[in-house]
Parts: C-alpha cells; sequence; structure tokens
C-alpha cells in the first residue's frame, strides 16, 4: 500500500526522487501518467495491468475516452540509484512540475503534484468535506 507525503525538488534534467518507500511499492519499473485534478499518477507494474485489464473488460463506448486520457500520456520510468525517476516533459508540462513537488502516496498509486497546487488542494480537505466523503461512502 503506498502512504505518506513527501517534498522533493525537480532537477534541471527533469527527474524528481522517488521515495523508497514508494519505490519499494511500485516496483523497479514503473508508470506514469496523467492524473486528475493537475497531478501525475504512478502506478506499479501490476497495478497498471490491472488496470487496463478492467477498462478492456469494458465496451469501448464506456472506456474509450479513459484509455485515450490514460494509455496515451503513460510512460514506463525506472528509477536511477540515487532513486531518482526521470519525468517526461509532456507530463511535467501536464502538472505544472517546474521545482518543488510534493508525492504522496494513494493506496494503489502515488500522486506527484506542484507544491502550491498540492497546498491548495489540500486546504479544500477540511474535516466537514472529508466526514461528507465518507459518510457518501458508507463509512
Amino acid at each position: 500500500m503506498l502512504i505518506g507525503q513527501f517534498q522533493h525538488n525537480i532537477d534541471v534534467k527533469g527527474r524528481v526522487f522517488i521515495p523508497a518507500k514508494l519505490r519499494e511499492d511500485l516496483g523497479e519499473n514503473f508508470v506514469v501518467t496523467k492524473g486528475l485534478d493537475g497531478c501525475l499518477f504512478l502506478y506499479s507494474g501490476n497495478e497498471w495491468k490491472r488496470m487496463e485489464e478492467i477498462l478492456r473488460g469494458e465496451k469501448l463506448f464506456k472506456s474509450r475516452n479513459l484509455q485515450r486520457y490514460f494509455f496515451s500520456s503513460a510512460a514506463e520510468v525506472q528509477a536511477d540509484k540515487q532513486g531518482r525517476a526521470l519525468l517526461p516533459q509532456n507530463l511535467r508540462e501536464h502538472a505544472g512540475l517546474e521545482k518543488d513537488v510534493v508525492i504522496i502516496g494513494a493506496s494503489t498509486r502515488a500522486e506527484i503534484w506542484d507544491k502550491e497546487k498540492w497546498e491548495t488542494l489540500s486546504e479544500g480537505l477540511t474535516d466537514d468535506a472529508i466526514a461528507q466523503a465518507m459518510d457518501e461512502l458508507g463509512f
């Protein structure tokens, strides 16, 4: 399970340090793709395969836009010996990643956020908003 929150920087070559705690679950090779709300999603090979199988199992008219969104921008990446992964330019642009980033564990995936975007989003995660979401999900 991917959990935790980590602050790092993107270097001039477009590399970001992926924390060892997250790399343990993501594996040696993992997939990075466009995420929702202006971030990037990182999936382990197994989790990416599971998502692909779910989308392939749906009728094309139901899943085509999800397939286009996630698969057209996906890239397989590998962390170097220092734990850094090169993020493709198009994905860095999508998420507005330039220097300061926050990497979070989000259960079955990790997310990479521009630090300011993450702080803005986090401000909206009030106790009341979370309680309402939990109630809607039956917690």
